[in-house]
């Protein structure tokens, strides 16, 4: 790296928001962030966040590339190894075995969980919402989460327009079913780690008695399947239930989780469930049947 390229990433990461993002993106790993999802996690409108991210490319620390109707941005490690590689080659006054540890650690990857972390995604009908929240955190969490979805009252058939939606961004669409969330509670169910609600119905009822302790959060959004009307308004509806989960998700995988204690986390989950276009029913605190 040149002395001038090493002046740029310094000074693009002087300022406290494209440092934030930057450190957002290093969590998020090589499946990236959309745009909004990184405005939404940092708290930064979208011509302010242009702004930023323009200023993380030109310094090659960011590259956004686009993905259906989003484009999502990652870090180039690259720049960052190379980045630390300049600040050190000349390490310790010409003794580079003192700095060894280090460098021969280089490239880092990106943050990664220990482990695979198991999470459910609730609706009443298992029909839409849950079902393209389960095709989000498969495609936005590969091989960091394991996505399942179930309902208290599964309608036993996936919606035509949530697969719709679905395939228009690309996203996974195999194996996908509308089930019981008793399916999750028997003895060699898969031990869960994240329970989520995506609508006010199942935030309401007694639910299971899950396998493990899992973390459980109310992310309530409106239910695109009740929208009546033509054809287009429908669809529309049910894009914008997609978009808002995605946003959602996209704050979720970013979390340090394994570095958040149990409160810690138990508010993180919580704030993303009033992120835009939080349902606005009334909910019961989230129950569990006696065992």
């Amino acid at each position: 790296m040149l002395e001038r390229e090493a002046l740029s990433a310094f000074s693009a990461l002087s300022q406290e928001t494209r440092l934030r993002v930057l450190r957002l993106l290093v969590r998020a790993g090589e499946a990236g962030m959309a745009a909004g999802a990184i405005g939404e996690a940092v708290g930064v409108s979208s011509s302010g966040l242009s702004f930023h991210l323009a200023h993380l490319e030109r310094a090659g620390l960011v590259e956004g590339r686009r993905e259906s109707r989003s484009i999502v941005y990652r870090v180039r490690l690259d720049s960052l190894t190379d980045l630390v590689r300049f600040l050190l080659e000349e390490c310790c006054g010409g003794r580079p075995e003192v700095c060894a540890p280090i460098l021969g650690s280089l490239p880092m990857p990106a943050t990664m969980p220990d482990r695979v972390y198991n999470v459910l995604f609730l609706c009443s009908g298992n029909s839409a919402r849950s079902i393209m929240a389960e095709s989000l955190l498969r495609q936005e969490g590969a091989g960091r989460f394991r996505a399942f979805s179930a309902g208290s009252r599964p309608k036993g058939a996936v919606d035509p327009l949530a697969l719709k939606v679905l395939e228009a961004f690309d996203m996974p669409t195999d194996d996908l079913r509308s089930k019981s969330w008793a399916e999750f509670a028997e003895p060699d169910a898969p031990e869960l780690d994240f329970v989520f609600t995506v609508c006010d119905a199942a935030a309401g009822e007694p639910c299971p008695v899950w396998p493990g302790q899992p973390m459980t959060a109310h992310w309530g959004i409106e239910d695109p399947a009740a929208v009546e009307g033509a054809l287009f308004e429908r669809e529309r509806a049910f894009g914008q239930a997609f978009r808002y989960l995605r946003n959602r998700i996209g704050v979720f995988t970013s979390l340090p989780i394994a570095s958040l204690d149990r409160l810690a986390l138990s508010r993180k989950l919580d704030e993303i469930g009033t992120l835009g276009g939080a349902s606005t029913g009334a909910v019961v605190p989230f129950q569990r049947e006696s065992a």
